[in-house]
């Protein structure tokens, strides 16, 4: 394979960069920049400059790509999620995870426990936006009554958010990360964890120490506890519970999704919070909400078929890895891939879903373990993607709490610590029973 015909089959990757950055600039706002649109015109670049084929093999290496097995299978499990999301939210399960959280939540630990909220709820309820949504502004209103800088306080939340968005088995962040590399979410998580907790532990120890230093206790800041909550806020948790458990137990994730949207109907229609009628119509939004990832998941699914049918992978994969020795360097690779491209895309599923197969080929050809090339792939997306300015997370935690995305950035410690710790597991082979 020649240089520039490489550099061609890469070139729609180059392009779908450009396009994102030229815009955005352009028009002063990443977020308006629509990224259906985007892959849409980066497909039919990739169509027009593959060379060596008719238009017809062209067109049918695209479909290839987008109805691959476990593309398809992820679709089914993005509907499923987002119908679960949007009829617990609906139900009112997310308002009685985030009650329940923070009944017996201590002032003198507000830093550290706003952290511990956001890791437990994001991990409950697979999204970082939920969890930043529901929390940042709770977070913001305790600086006036603690002293503690709302910037501090904000950023607790959305750090948190992070943890459970790398963890969740309902995150789509870990569902395209084990698709892409063809391991159950049960055997990523277990690798997974081995980073991310000992993270979360650190940055749990650094926020404590910061509370006691600004001094949070000596404030009139007081939360209720568990006395204060209506026993139908216990109820509504069951459906995040079930999920949790079966999920842990290793059940299919297609079974838990349809087993927390089945308890999340019936507990709604119980209470009264949802009836037949309104259980379908949340069903319905919750599925149409995730119409814009699965049309890009489906793109890149076809541009990355072209690609890797252009030569463009080989030619990647070989530079990436022509001074690579042994498996740090393979690793290194993987990381560098899906954070160079979430600064491109600004969306850590998207990176993923674009840098899948790749990090897949080059974990099979440096024998690198597959749970573990899924851990870095959703660990460094998530590091990166919390500390961009123009991702989603921070625009919408500064859009509700009136703050600047940028005095946000400092004070994301989990995200620095987690990058800290993913490195030394590259350089230090940690965890041992994936490396």
């Amino acid at each position: 394979m020649t240089h520039s015909k490489g550099l061609l089959a890469l070139s729609p990757i180059l392009l779908l960069g450009i396009l994102f950055f030229g815009l955005g600039i352009a028009w002063g706002d990443f977020y308006k920049v629509p990224l259906v649109v985007v892959f849409g015109i980066v497909l039919v670049y990739a169509v027009s400059v593959t060379k060596g084929r008719t238009i017809g093999e062209r067109i049918d290496a695209v479909c290839s790509g987008a109805g691959e097995g476990n593309l398809m299978l992820m679709i089914w499990i993005f509907l499923l999620a987002g119908s679960f999301a949007q009829i617990a939210k609906q139900m009112g399960a997310i308002d009685a995870m985030v009650d329940l959280t923070l009944a017996v939540m201590p002032s003198v630990m507000v830093l550290p426990s706003i952290f511990l909220a956001a890791c437990f709820i994001s991990i409950s309820i697979g999204t970082s936006v939920g969890t930043i949504v529901a929390l940042s502004p709770i977070a913001a209103g305790m600086a006036g009554a603690t002293g503690i800088p709302a910037a501090m306080l904000v950023a607790c939340a959305v750090g948190g958010a992070f943890f459970g968005d790398n963890l969740s088995f309902i995150s789509d962040t870990t569902i395209v990360a084990t698709r892409t590399q063809g391991v159950r979410l049960s055997d990523k998580f277990r690798a997974n964890v081995r980073i991310a907790v000992p993270a979360a532990v650190i940055t749990f120890g650094i926020l404590l120490l910061l509370s006691f230093s600004a001094a949070a206790g000596e404030s009139d800041f007081a939360v209720g506890g568990f006395g204060d909550i209506p026993g139908s806020t216990f109820v509504k948790v069951l459906p995040y519970l079930c999920v949790l458990v079966f999920a842990a137990l290793g059940t299919n994730v297609v079974l838990v999704l349809v087993a927390g949207n089945i308890l999340s109907i019936l507990i709604g229609i119980v209470l009264g919070d949802l009836g037949v009628s309104t259980a379908m119509e949340a069903s319905a939004e919750g599925m149409k909400g995730m119409t814009e990832t699965i049309l890009i998941a489906l793109m890149a699914g076809g541009m990355m078929e072209l690609i890797r049918r252009g030569g463009g992978i080989g030619y990647l994969i070989y530079h990436l890895t022509r001074r690579v020795k042994g498996k740090r360097g393979a690793e290194s690779a993987i990381a560098a891939l899906v954070c160079l491209t979430n600064c491109c895309t600004a969306n850590n599923t998207v990176a993923i879903l674009s840098v899948g197969k790749i990090s897949a080929e080059i974990a099979e050809r440096y024998g690198v373990d597959r749970c573990k090339s899924a851990s870095l792939l959703d660990t460094f997306s998530c590091v990166v993607q919390g500390l961009i300015p123009y991702g989603a997370q921070l625009l919408i935690a500064a859009g509700l709490t009136g703050l600047n995305p940028i005095e946000l950035i400092p004070h994301l410690y989990y995200n620095f610590v987690l990058a800290v710790v993913a490195i030394g597991g590259i350089v230090f082979r940690y965890p041992r029973k994936y490396s």
